[in-house]
């Protein structure tokens, strides 16, 4: 691909979780007033939530004006230990001064997966604050995403019908695994600031060599690659790899 994302390589998973989070708490702190930061569910990134939440690094960023969304969620109740929103409470959310009306989980109460992410969608249009995207004004200002060994990101799967969502910015995800999940759509999630993918283990590293090849047939490279045709501000991204995933 003619796009070339930024690569950070860490020695193992610990030197990654140090990385990523003390990049995360500069590029909040780099921004005074409302930031919107955008997560991602995963064991990788529960040691990044941790040491955002841990000192030294809590005392650097402002939490009072960070926005907290997901890039998707298990369609199962908050409490459950499947559940992204509970991973983020345990690891940063309950331990960080962020105000609790800044934190935006997806509504798995909501009668039908369906509903969830139409009622995602309309959230996410009142706090942008148009009823559609500017190329040019972020919804994010940072994306947070991980990466399968199948190549998927957030909740979308390659073959996924769901991959062709027109203008929704939140899709219901059903009949792909053992639960119905509702994710973000390639629009929402191109539409930030910046994107960091967080890649760890060796099970990865065929996967990150084909997005990094452009695959066209990998959902997260097809997020590189639309992200990459965004104006600037938007479109840069980062991908944090252990040498065990990074394809030498």
């Amino acid at each position: 691909m003619s796009f070339e994302p930024i690569i950070d390589v860490a020695e193992d998973a610990d030197d990654l979780g140090a990385r990523a989070a003390a990049w995360i708490a500069g590029r909040i702190a780099a921004a005074p007033g409302r930031f919107a930061l955008c997560l991602s569910g995963g064991s990788t990134p529960r040691d990044v939530y941790a040491r955002l939440a841990a000192a030294p690094l809590r005392e650097r960023v402002d939490w009072s004006g960070v926005h907290l969304f997901w890039g998707d969620e298990r369609f199962v109740p908050r409490d459950d230990e499947r559940s992204n929103y509970r991973m983020a409470w345990d690891a940063l959310i309950a331990r960080v001064a962020i105000p609790r009306q800044q934190v935006h989980p997806l509504d798995v109460e909501a009668p039908t997966p369906q509903e969830a992410a139409a009622r995602y969608d309309r959230l996410l249009h009142e706090f942008y604050g148009a009823p559609r995207l500017d190329p040019g004004r972020p919804l994010f200002d940072l994306a947070l995403l991980g990466l399968g060994a199948d190549g998927h990101t957030a909740s979308l799967f390659p073959g996924s019908r769901t991959l062709s969502a027109d203008e929704r910015l939140a899709v219901a995800v059903e009949g792909v695994m053992p639960e119905a999940r509702v994710s973000l759509t390639y629009r929402a999630l191109e539409a930030s600031s910046e994107i960091a993918f967080l890649v760890c283990g060796e099970a990865k590293r065929q996967a990150l060599r084909r997005v990094l090849d452009g695959d066209p047939s990998l959902p997260a490279s097809r997020v590189l690659a639309g992200a990459a045709t965004r104006d600037a501000p938007l479109g840069a991204v980062r991908i944090f790899a252990d040498r065990a995933a990074f394809p030498i």
